[in-house]
């Protein structure tokens, strides 16, 4: 295996949200929009020196990212669209990086977004993938639900887990979360709440289930220097890895990707898990969460239960500070948005544009991405580290 080049020379900036609504009926292609239009106005740049162009959108249909050119009246000179749902964020970072470094582009907007209207995510999950079209949705198990009760059930009865164990990272989550203006979730959740909240596929109840909502998540990737030159926060790109159908004779999914290429990753960044001063996990179900804790080294398999016991994930004063905006379990699902969360919270506490809680003295974050559900398993893992422009 060739050796994999580092990301020298690489800024990614200007974090950017659009506010989420439970539902709204205006388009994906509008979330786009406003995304770019905040990137714009965050860089004090023009719409025309962005010559990159990476989205990620269940919501597009019949576009793709090249018709949201057109939409958006760009012409760029690089071009990616990435269908990859939650793993899409460290995709687009990693491949907008290499596209800087080698010249195709000189600034890349990275865009995550979806709407939301009322009948939106049956449609999405009636036709997400021929998978689910011919075994899964016909015999009524369509949807994210019925699959993350199987693999949370597994969990549970291979390693011992217990509903408060993933409780703790709900109630962590949701703290996380109240300072933040765009978050769906504005009330603190109680163990008891969580524990007696309405049954959705056993063992799976309310808070465990993420919200779908419409919004955007956006980043820019652009030189150090020119970064300097717009005299913009950046932080730097440490390591990344992705990975496609890893694991693909387990019988049920109980670890993912990012099992694979963990030494390599930590390897590249010249860093380990005991120097990362916060964590972003994809969280649509807490279980997938203790997948990527144990999967990328901060405990053995089988053992984030315990982890999760013995640490404070909140941002405030946590010692292993955890989806520092409240992650999707309480700020919503953007769609493919949701893919990009975390690294926007990265990019956010490691330059000190919080929206939430500030993470003391952080210096380095790990953010980890996971996507495209069928029936047993995800598909789509990927992960980078950020290092804060001084780290």
């Amino acid at each position: 295996m060739a050796e994999r080049q580092g990301y020298e020379g690489v800024a990614v900036c200007v974090p950017v949200s659009v506010p989420y609504s439970r539902y709204s009926i205006k388009s994906a292609h509008w979330f786009c929009g406003r995304a770019l239009a905040g990137l714009i106005e965050g860089a004090g740049v023009d719409k025309h020196d962005i010559d990159g162009l990476c989205v990620s959108a269940f919501t597009l249909h019949p576009d793709t990212a090249v018709g949201l050119t057109q939409h958006m009246g760009m012409s760029p000179r690089w071009l990616d669209h990435i269908p990859m749902g939650g793993a899409s964020g460290g995709v687009a970072l990693r491949r907008a990086a290499r596209a800087v470094q080698m010249g195709d582009a000189d600034i890349v907007a990275c865009i995550g977004a979806d709407t939301n209207h009322v009948d939106t995510f049956r449609q999405t999950v009636a036709t997400f993938s021929q998978f689910a079209n011919d075994a899964v949705y016909p015999y009524g198990s369509g949807g994210p639900n019925a699959s993350f009760a199987v693999l949370t059930d597994h969990y549970m009865n291979e390693f011992g887990a217990e509903r408060e164990d993933f409780g703790r990272i709900c109630l962590a989550q949701r703290q996380n979360a109240l300072p933040v203006p765009h978050a769906m979730m504005k009330r603190p959740l109680t163990m008891d709440e969580y524990l007696n909240a309405r049954m959705i596929a056993e063992p799976l109840r309310l808070f465990d289930c993420v919200m779908p909502c419409a919004g955007a998540e956006a980043f820019l990737v652009m030189s150090i220097d020119r970064a300097k030159s717009l005299g913009l926060d950046y932080v730097t790109v440490k390591a990344t890895i992705e990975r496609h159908n890893a694991f693909p004779d387990d019988p049920i999914q109980y670890r993912a990707g990012w099992a694979v290429d963990v030494d390599g990753f930590y390897d590249q960044a010249g860093l380990g898990p005991e120097d990362m001063d916060l964590m972003q996990a994809y969280d649509d179900y807490p279980v997938i969460c203790f997948m990527q804790i144990e999967d990328l080294g901060f405990c053995e398999k089988g053992e984030a239960a315990k982890f999760v016991r013995e640490h404070d994930l909140t941002a405030e004063n946590g010692d292993f500070p955890f989806n520092t905006s409240g992650g999707q379990l309480s700020t919503g699902q953007a769609g493919a948005g949701g893919g990009y969360i975390g690294l926007v919270d990265t990019l956010r506490q490691l330059t000190g544009q919080v929206q939430g809680h500030q993470v003391e003295n952080a210096r380095h974050g790990l953010a980890a991405f996971f996507g495209m559900i069928n029936y047993d398993r995800g598909l789509c893992t990927s992960a980078v580290i950020l290092g804060r422009a001084d780290a």
